[in-house]
């Protein structure tokens, strides 16, 4: 079932580029507490996701705090090492978490996994963006295949009041 407005998120783990190596991090404990976007790409350096995406979240971060936004987090079906490294080269630095989805099934648990295979891509998460306030997902925006619009920071930036 593909989580909607008003839905509490799900459990699962993720992990995260600590300062002593890959770190576990549950779901409760990145997206639980207070106002976060989360932010899904189908991949690391790929054409949108890396010229677009993401890029436009670390333009907009100040601009989406100021709207009462506490935490920013990116979200891709690839390993820690890659969302770091991803991270690294856009100059992310603090402003977005960078969090890996290894093996998809965080995107399975909130039902936006997407079938890339035809593209030689394996199983992946759709291009969304999330509004969570205090674990409840209280916006919920897909792109429609091949799209970039709702889940852009413009986009959300101007859905918060």
């Amino acid at each position: 079932m593909t989580i909607k407005t008003g839905d509490r998120i799900p459990e699962g783990k993720l992990k995260v580029m600590g300062k002593e190596g890959p770190m576990n991090v549950s779901a409760e404990e990145l997206l639980g507490k207070g106002r976060v976007v989360l932010f899904s790409v189908p991949g690391a350096f790929t054409p949108t996701c890396d010229a677009k995406h993401l890029p436009g979240f670390i333009e907009k971060a100040a601009a989406l705090k100021g709207k009462g936004v506490s935490k920013l987090v990116c979200l891709a079906v690839n390993d820690v090492f890659v969302m770091n490294a991803w991270g690294k080269s856009a100059g992310v630095g603090d402003s977005i978490a960078m969090v890996a989805d290894g093996n998809g099934e965080y995107s399975r648990a909130l039902g936006l996994e997407l079938d890339a295979r035809g593209h030689g891509m394996g199983m992946r998460g759709k291009r969304f963006a999330l509004v969570i306030e205090d674990g409840v997902a209280t916006q919920v925006h897909v792109e429609a295949p091949g799209e970039f619009k709702v889940s852009s920071a413009e986009y959300i930036l101007g859905q918060l009041a």
